[in-house]
């Protein structure tokens, strides 16, 4: 399956400025690692388990936590959006 990734303006510096790429995997969490794997500076900045739990996951604009998260499968129209929790003061 290959499913369009959105990528928020954060991590566009570490995936060539791109906003959307299309990557290949089965599973929400098949589909990371292949992101990973073309990024891997963007996987190591932003997928470590320290900014994990800022990381919020979409699919077709519903939370992969209520799916069955990154075992959550995929099709070629979904589109698996990537993001992060803001907070301010």
């Amino acid at each position: 399956m290959s499913v369009t990734v959105r990528i928020p303006a954060i991590i566009r510096q570490f995936a060539d400025q791109q906003s959307e790429v299309r990557l290949e995997g089965a599973t929400v969490g098949e589909v990371l690692e292949s992101f990973k794997a073309r990024f891997p500076v963007a996987g190591e900045r932003f997928f470590a388990e320290r900014t994990l739990r800022y990381m919020n996951l979409y699919l077709n604009e519903q939370d992969v936590r209520s799916l069955a998260n990154l075992e959550t499968p995929v099709g070629d129209s979904d589109v698996l959006s990537i993001v992060f929790a803001v907070a301010g003061g």
